[in-house]
Order: C-alpha cells, then sequence, then structure tokens
C-alpha cells in the first residue's frame, strides 16, 4: 500500500497563507483515529501497519483497509511511534490533509476559534467535543499552535478526520471575514460583560477561546461581537480550555436553534 502524496496546493484565503507545513508524511495511530483516516476520502494512505489482534478488532467494526496492512509485531509499531503513545496494536502511514480554503465556510453556521492554543492535547480534545456537539469547524492559529500529527490525531480520538481544519496566519483578518459572512463572534473571557448563556445568539456563530493564562489576546479582543463569561457555581471557578469548549458548544447550539424557532 504505498501511494506517493499528492502535492501541497496553497491554501487560497490570505489568513491562510504561510502555513506551517506539517511533515510530508505523518503516523496516525489508535483504533478510532486509524478508523476515522481511513473512512476519510481526502485522506492518502501511504502504508499500514497492524497486529493480528488489532486488525481483527478493526474488522469486527466494519473498517476496510485499501489494500492489506502489514502484519508486524507491537514492536515494530512501537518504533514508529511517540514512546509510551497508546497506538493498541495499529498505525497509518499518511500524508497531511489539504488545507481548507475560504469557500468552505459556506453553508456553516457553528465554528470554534482558538487564539494559540498550544497543547496538542487540548485541541484535539477541543476537535473531539466539537464533532460531537455539531461544530461545521475549528480554526487555530498558524503560530504558537500543534500542526498535524498523530498526537493530535489520537488526542481527537478520530475528529481530525472529521472536521475541516483551517490555520489562520492572521486570526484578526479571518474573523473579520466571519462577520462579512454573517457569523456573530462570540469571545470567551473571564472578564465578559454577560454570561454566556444570556446572550442574544445569531443564526450563524463563532465562540473564540484563548490560551489558558492568557486568554484572548487584545487584537483578537476587540474583533469579537461581544465578550462572554462562563459563571461557575462551584468554588472553582475556571475550566480547562477543552472543557470549556464543550459547555460553551452546547450553550451555543440550545441558543442558535431557539432564535430558528
Amino acid at each position: 500500500m504505498s501511494r506517493r502524496p499528492s502535492q501541497r496546493k496553497p491554501s487560497g484565503p490570505a489568513y491562510g497563507g504561510g502555513r506551517r507545513e506539517p511533515p510530508e508524511r505523518l503516523y496516525i495511530y489508535g483504533l478510532h483515529p486509524v478508523e476515522a483516516a481511513l473512512a476519510n476520502p481526502r485522506r492518502t494512505v501511504l502504508a499500514a501497519f497492524a497486529t493480528e489482534n488489532a486488525l481483527r478488532r478493526l474488522e469486527e467494526r466494519g473498517v476496510r483497509f485499501p489494500s492489506p496492512p502489514e502484519i508486524v509485531h507491537p514492536k515494530k509499531i512501537d518504533a514508529l511511534v511517540p514512546a509510551d503513545a497508546v497506538h493498541q496494536g495499529c498505525v497509518l502511514e499518511v500524508a497531511p490533509l489539504e488545507p481548507p480554503t475560504s469557500a468552505d465556510f459556506e453553508g456553516m453556521r457553528l465554528i470554534v476559534v482558538l487564539d494559540q492554543v498550544t497543547d496538542p492535547h487540548n485541541v484535539g480534545a477541543v476537535m473531539r467535543s466539537a464533532v460531537a456537539l455539531g461544530a461545521d469547524a475549528i480554526v487555530t492559529t498558524r503560530r504558537h499552535s500543534p500542526v498535524e500529527s498523530g498526537v493530535l490525531a489520537k488526542s481527537a480520538s478520530g475528529a481530525l478526520d472529521m472536521i475541516p481544519h483551517v490555520e489562520a496566519r492572521n486570526l484578526a483578518r479571518l474573523l473579520a471575514d466571519l462577520g462579512e459572512r454573517g457569523f456573530q463572534r462570540i469571545g470567551l473571557d473571564s472578564e465578559g460583560d454577560s454570561p454566556l448563556e444570556e446572550i442574544a445568539f445569531a443564526p450563524k456563530v463563532a465562540l473564540v477561546m484563548g490560551s489558558e493564562g492568557k486568554g484572548l489576546r487584545q487584537g483578537t479582543r476587540a474583533v469579537c461581537d461581544a465578550l462572554a463569561r462562563l459563571d461557575m457555581p462551584g468554588p472553582i471557578k475556571s475550566l480547562n480550555v477543552s472543557n470549556a469548549a464543550v459547555l460553551a458548544l452546547y450553550i451555543a447550539r440550545r441558543g442558535s436553534r431557539a432564535v430558528e424557532e
């Protein structure tokens, strides 16, 4: 199962140009990420490796490979993935996904925007929540955010291959473009003017979340239509960004749905 990766195309929109290039190939590992990658028609698979047990589990889930994977000992897979990675006996060698363009925002209603969230585990968890709660895309910054990788794919538990991922060189410009497309840009901030659940949501929403500690940058805050906070009733008043994303997505979906009704 060897295919040459396709030539990468320019990303198109100005806010996406100059994108950091991930490696020409990467390794996606774990049952859910491998299953999602194989189901993604946009993903180019270069090679596949699996233990007999992992292959049996994948086949029981109805997963089909383009051509039979190489059956290997777990130590072979250990050598391909990061130390201590939970690969569950399977790994794909793949080409990175082509980045979406501005045209891909057409028809979208709910987007998650991450302002310099650097931890791939957090970004992957946000991706997983975004897919689970029906978001249409996730946006990260070109700098100070993780590129596509096996760690990101594993943390996203398959969501990396299920949701468009836009990398913005200039986040303020991207947010301005979303505004022109009719998106209500809501920044999540502990100093926000009102609780998120009290916001009057528009039919199209972009939730903008900052990194832990620093929060939203000033330039990002300035482009948002509203700043809202997540009030916590318990003694701990703040949430990890991935947990905050779950709550914010749930509130935004309910609010936007109420507008439609």
